[in-house]
Formats: structure tokens, C-alpha cells, sequence
């Protein structure tokens, strides 16, 4: 868990980092609290995936490859809208992107 004392890379207009290198564990902390979401073992699961989709692709995946990239890496459980909905209200490509310090997923609004 990071402190209050750590300061936040600079972000774009949306929130999201502006350097994708400024992004660490304890960033990805204060954006969650910035978003209202407290990470679980089950948000760094989906966070780490998306580093490394991101890390293989050089995009953010939106809402639909998301859950075929999780269907595909964590099982079929976790690989459903309803799941990660659950994990990131709203819009979860979107914010889990922004959480995990990528930038904001293509053909998302």
C-alpha cells in the first residue's frame, strides 16, 4: 500500500499517465483510490494481464479483446463482462488501463 506522501506522475486530461514509465505498484494504488476502487489480488491478476497485452501488442486492449485475453489467460470464469465489471465498475477496459498505467483503450469513448 502506498502513502499519501508518494507523488502522482503527471496526468493527461482523462487521467491517464502521461509517461507510461512513471507507472509502479504504488501509482497503480493511488489511481485506484483516486477511482474509488480498493485493488485485490483479483485486480492485480487483471492489472498484470493487461501489462503484459500491453507489453506484447503496444495497445490497450478494449472491452471485448479484454474478456477474450482474460477468458484466455485466467479461464472462463473470469474471462465474462459481469466479472469485470464487478473488479471496474463503469467502463472496466477503461479504467483497469488507466489503473495499470496504460494509455486509454482504442474505440472506447
Amino acid at each position: 500500500m502506498s502513502n499519501n506522501t508518494d507523488t502522482l506522475p503527471a496526468l493527461d486530461s482523462e487521467g491517464y499517465l502521461q509517461e507510461l514509465s512513471g507507472w509502479t505498484p504504488a501509482v497503480a494504488e493511488q489511481l485506484a483510490q483516486a477511482a474509488g476502487v480498493e485493488l485485490t489480488d483479483a485486480h492485480w491478476e487483471i492489472i498484470n494481464l493487461l501489462r503484459e497485452f500491453y507489453a506484447t501488442y503496444e495497445h490497450a486492449p478494449a472491452m471485448r479483446p479484454l474478456v477474450k485475453a482474460v477468458a484466455q489467460q485466467l479461464g472462463a470464469d473470469k474471462g465474462r463482462s459481469i466479472y469485470l465489471m464487478k473488479l471496474f465498475p463503469d467502463s472496466p477496459a477503461k479504467l483497469a488501463a488507466k489503473i495499470a498505467g496504460l494509455p486509454k483503450p482504442t474505440n472506447c469513448l
